[in-house]
């Protein structure tokens, strides 16, 4: 299977170019990604357990899904077609806001993203994908918060940075999640 290409960009997410996922990660290359958030009526977070077997972060809770966009696509489209592939679902997705972070690896890699946060709504029980998840829960933004900070090892680097902005988000624009 060909390795995706990311695309890179400045601070004004502008595109300068295309890279494989990989040499990006591996550079600390700008690139352009996404992640969606996905609650239920009880406002409850879709989490998923990244599969054991990845190249990073493996069997870490997370987001209901992330990736990165493809030359051309939307951060919309790629959004549905990422929670699609990962968690066999689609629902109408929402994008709050975009924001820079780096997050370095133990594993030489690094994470330098301009990230599309997203959200959806969906009382639907996810068809995972086992290549890319090992499984998935709901939980309380409150259960979620209180847990990262007891347990700050069990969850994903760039999830510990993305969820206090999403959260701080939903509370001061008076959105349920």
């Amino acid at each position: 299977m060909k390795e995706e290409n990311v695309i890179l960009v400045n601070e004004q997410d502008e595109p300068i170019g295309l890279m494989p996922k990989m040499e990006a990660h591996e550079k600390a290359m700008l690139h352009r990604a996404f992640s969606v958030f996905v609650f239920n009526a009880k406002g409850e977070l879709m989490l998923q357990q990244r599969a054991l077997h990845k190249y990073h972060s493996p069997g870490l809770w997370t987001n209901t899904c992330c990736s990165h966009q493809r030359d051309g696509e939307t951060n919309l489209a790629a959004g549905a077609r990422r929670l699609q592939e990962e968690m066999g679902f689609v629902v109408p997705l929402k994008e709050l806001f975009s924001f820079i972070y780096k997050a370095p690896f133990d594993n030489g890699l690094t994470e330098h993203e301009l990230d599309h946060v997203m959200v959806g709504h969906s009382e639907t029980v996810p068809h995972i994908n086992e290549d890319e998840v090992a499984a998935w829960k709901w939980m309380s933004m409150d259960a979620i918060a209180n847990e990262m900070k007891e347990h700050p090892e069990r969850y994903t680097e760039w999830f510990k940075i993305i969820f206090d902005r999403v959260f701080t988000y939903l509370k001061n624009n008076n959105e349920t999640s």
